[in-house]
């Protein structure tokens, strides 16, 4: 009668590949995370970035008692630049009530 494990792999090879097996996962599982927490940082940059920048151009708001020509040439430029389509309509009613207001 022979004493061993003839057919079953010994508790060093099982605890070996466990161990190969865990520190794979972990390995892939911090690539991962990190490609995430990357691209979030990246995105939360970009809207950093587009929040410093206007989309449109804001014309300086005149200054009280601005005489009426001044006011007209702002307004005639803001409608041309709505009218070319480089202005939506929400932002055309905001700039010209900062100028008119």
């Amino acid at each position: 009668m022979v004493f061993g494990r003839r057919n079953r792999p010994s508790v060093l090879r099982t605890v070996a590949r466990t161990s190969v097996i865990a520190g794979t996962a972990t390995a892939a599982s911090n690539a991962v995370n990190n490609k995430a927490a990357n691209q979030q940082a990246a995105a939360q940059q970009l809207l950093a970035q587009q929040a410093q920048t206007p989309a449109f151009p804001v014309p300086a708001a005149a200054p009280v008692g601005a005489p009426v020509a001044v006011l007209l040439g702002k307004l005639e430029r803001l409608a041309a630049l709505h009218a070319s389509g480089a202005l939506s309509d929400a932002e055309f009613a905001a700039v010209k009530a900062s100028i008119t207001g």
